[in-house]
């Protein structure tokens, strides 16, 4: 017998601003539904996750939840007022024989349930906020943004514990490998429109292609049916004025249609500089090391960076990732060890904490009032990459309107922020890039773009993040940051540091799904040859080859441009050595599939 929906949403419209966010919405969630929801930021993702919450009443429409069934909503700013401590919060409204399980949540989501409120940071605030909605394991969780403020390990908990339930739930995440991992089905939110595909986040962007693919391709033969329904009325209807006015009327409805149909939002026009080229050694550190107190941040470490390196920083939130860059840098200094940075370096930094933001500041501000963009004699110019520019027509390449740029920057949404923040970042020439976490709200287009301007940068990048799948995109060296001072170089993003790790990847940081031809399903018994680890590990080859074999195909495109060699020398010879690479690598993996195949069926 079908089961009722958890949550049904019906003919949903809801204006604000005088601007429609959604006109005949309607939408079901099953039980046991894993949803991804997505869309370009500003398109209203976390207005219909409130709407479904039942925080923002709709202007029309109804919002039904099945009677008995509970719900729980992530706030990302939730209100801890009247609470002493996040763990009083969290176990807020729950026995105190389930106390266990916001502990549980503390310890996997790395906060302290004795935290006083008051000293609590927006991440762990958020943290708690995300304990209390698990601990109190509602049949639907409503989650936006829930890995923000986490770190990998965090996140890795955080996907366990979701895969294990039984609850359904829609997640709003920018994490592709989050998404990969748990959802079996998307929701799209495209121009005030919601389409739902029952495939999970793997398949969402070859199904948006393909949605607009067809618009296009419908939108042109609208264009060329009034084009020849124009030229008969040019060419014919003064003699047949009052015939053929069913058609002159035919012919306004296609040109209401047309009008009508509402554009695409384009990608953010950004674009980075290099400037002048820095020397071949970049950053050369020596026997680095430092404390805080007690407290060991980096035991004795050596890192040679050169030119068109992209370095990736992983570990535990407080492991010392930006205390590292910062040494490396030069901002603050080693305890002991050397740092020497190479010739006409010129930095340029994306802060995690958003710090060089001023909330009371407008857009226009924000940008006109930074020393390194202003133009002098010019309120309404910034300087661009050494050209000057209307401060709006800069604002509208990182889509901004022309009303934005008079408002707050406190009014702006996450996403928001992170334009506003690669606008400044990008408007002047560097050569050594310092990202720290910048994937934060960004939605998917605006990280491809990001990606793509940082495999075209000739400079220097040294990237901080939690995203398994953009370090797996971007960086070509990964320093492991792993306890107890401990840091260790590997080649690769964050799946070859698995591998050399000897660690099972997980399905979430996989780019492809598993070739099913590559290492036919066996019953567990067959492996009983292999220990826990080597059981993983085989299971996970499949994936790791798949990848590897889809970088080599890239790179062997990339390598066959006829003239790449003597325009872009540099580029030649990086994709020529990481082809080498990848080809090593594959073998390696190869062979040991098939140890490990062997030994499990001996």
């Amino acid at each position: 017998m079908a089961r009722a929906p958890l949550l049904q949403l019906t003919d949903i419209s809801l204006t604000y601003g005088g601007d429609p966010v959604f006109d005949g919405l309607s939408l079901t969630i099953q039980p046991g539904d894993r949803v991804a929801l997505v869309g370009r930021n500003g398109s209203g993702k976390s207005t219909l996750m409130k709407v479904m919450a039942g925080l923002v009443e709709p202007d029309r429409g109804e919002v039904v939840l099945s009677a008995g069934v509970s719900t729980g909503y992530m706030e990302q700013d939730p209100d801890l007022s009247g609470f002493a401590t996040l763990g009083d919060f969290a176990a807020a409204g729950l026995p105190d024989s389930d106390a266990y399980k916001v502990e549980m949540a503390a310890e996997g989501l790395k906060f302290d349930p004795a935290r006083p409120v008051e000293t609590a940071s927006g991440g762990e605030r958020r943290r708690a906020a995300l304990a209390r909605l698990l601990a109190q394991a509602p049949e639907l969780m409503l989650l936006d943004e829930p890995t923000n403020h986490l770190d990998i390990e965090a996140i890795g908990w955080l996907e366990d514990h979701l895969s294990q339930t039984r609850a359904a739930y829609v997640i709003i995440s920018h994490d592709r490998a989050f998404l990969r991992r748990l959802t079996r089905a998307t929701l799209w939110i495209d121009r005030g429109e919601v389409r739902r595909q029952e495939r999970g986040f793997e398949g969402f962007e070859d199904w948006r292609e393909a949605v607009w693919s067809a618009e296009d391709e419908a939108r042109h033969k609208l264009d060329r049916k009034i084009k020849a329904e124009a030229r008969w009325a040019v060419e014919g209807i003064s003699a047949r004025r009052k015939r053929n006015q069913g058609r002159v009327r035919a012919l306004a409805a296609l040109r209401a249609e047309r009008s009508a149909q509402i554009r695409r939002q384009g990608t953010a026009a950004m674009a980075l500089d290099s400037g002048p080229q820095s020397g071949k050694k970049v950053i050369e550190a020596k026997g680095i090391a430092k404390t805080f107190g007690d407290r060991t941040i980096l035991r004795p470490f050596d890192l040679l960076v050169n030119r068109g390196d992209r370095v990736a920083f992983v570990g535990p939130n407080g492991a010392g990732k930006t205390t590292l860059i910062k040494m490396l840098t030069g901002e603050i200094a080693p305890d002991e060890g050397t740092v020497t940075l190479g010739t006409n370096l010129e930095v340029a930094v994306f802060d995690q904490t958003r710090s060089a933001l001023n909330p009371d500041q407008t857009l226009w501000e924000s940008l006109t009032g930074d020393p390194d963009m202003r133009v002098s004699g010019r309120a309404d110019q910034v300087m661009v990459r050494g050209q000057p520019k209307h401060v709006v027509a800069y604002l509208k390449d990182f889509l901004f309107d022309d009303g934005q740029a008079r408002a707050p920057v406190r009014s702006l949404s996450g996403g928001e922020k992170a334009r506003l923040l690669l606008a400044r970042l990008m408007a002047k020439p560097s050569n050594l890039l310092v990202m720290d976490e910048p994937t934060n709200d960004l939605d998917v287009e605006t990280l491809d773009l990001l990606q793509d301007l940082l495999g075209e940068y000739d400079g220097t990048v040294l990237l901080v993040s939690h995203d398994r799948d953009f370090i797996d995109r971007v960086a070509d060296t990964t320093v492991a940051m792993e306890g107890d001072g401990r840091a260790t170089v590997y080649a690769g993003g964050w799946s070859d540091y698995r591998a050399q790790r000897g660690e099972d990847a997980p399905a979430a940081i996989e780019t492809a799904p598993k070739k099913p031809e590559a290492a036919p399903e066996k019953p567990k018994s067959v492996k009983s040859g292999l220990s826990f680890t080597e059981r993983h590990r085989l299971d996970a080859l499949p994936a790791v080859i798949e990848r590897l074999e889809a970088e080599i195909a890239k790179l062997s495109e990339f390598l066959a441009q006829p003239d790449l060699f003597t325009t872009a020398p540099a580029k030649f010879q990086k994709a020529t050595e990481a082809l080498a690479e990848r080809q090593e690598a594959l073998s390696v993996a190869e062979e040991e599939w098939l140890s490990l195949e062997e030994k499990a069926a001996s």
